[in-house]
């Protein structure tokens, strides 16, 4: 049966084998990117991107999979949900233009890592709380997305060199970035609203993006 083989090929990529790992991608990988690009208006770049993303999501939750269903089926529901945000990031582009290229509330946080020091030590010390709370918010992130955000933000890198470095389309790259951005936001946005206050209820952060 297909569950079983499921079954089996999932308690192989639990144990960190290898060659299931290769099974895994060449079984499924191009199964969710058809599966992807119906639904994205033929854009293969981002159904590209969206069948990595989802192979990447499958595998870091996959000590959930039960069986129930197929795991074809199961990592479809993970397509759709990322398909949604896909079009919900779309029509957001739309209707900003400056999302795609300049976002200042994500480009205000993460340059505070390249913040000089101030004089004030209230100031500095609001510079550092907030440069530490951006890099736990990147490290919550998916790798490519920390990467790609750093890469425009602090390092100043073009869309075009980018998508050099990467090895993907400058279309590709500009998806990835709102899709980037949007995750940061509200990853820094959760931060910040958990460290605004201490224990004895006074304030200790006031938020750079709101």
């Amino acid at each position: 049966m297909v569950e079983h083989a499921d079954k089996k090929l999932v308690a192989r990529l639990l144990k960190g084998d290898r060659r299931a790992f290769d099974a895994f991608f060449n079984s499924y990988f191009l199964r969710l990117y058809r599966f992807a690009l119906v639904r994205l208006d033929y854009d293969h770049d981002l159904a590209e991107e969206t069948a990595q993303e989802v192979l990447c999501q499958a595998l870091s939750k996959m000590a959930t999979y039960r069986g129930e269903a197929s795991l074809y089926a199961w990592m479809c529901t993970f397509c759709r949900h990322e398909i949604s945000k896909q079009r919900k990031a779309s029509k957001r582009a739309r209707g900003n233009a400056t999302l795609r290229e300049d976002d200042p509330e994500v480009q205000a946080a993460l340059e505070s890592l390249l913040s000089a020091t101030s004089y004030s030590p209230d100031v500095a010390l609001h510079q550092t709380e907030v440069s530490r709370l951006v890099k736990v918010a990147l490290d919550h992130l998916p790798a490519l997305y920390a990467d790609t955000l750093e890469s425009k933000y602090v390092h100043g890198s073009s869309v075009r060199e980018i998508a050099g470095s990467i090895g993907r389309s400058s279309k590709a790259v500009e998806s990835i970035l709102t899709r980037a951005r949007e995750a940061f936001r509200d990853c820094f946005r959760t931060l910040i609203h958990e460290e605004r206050w201490d224990p004895q209820g006074e304030a200790r952060l006031s938020s750079v993006i709101e």
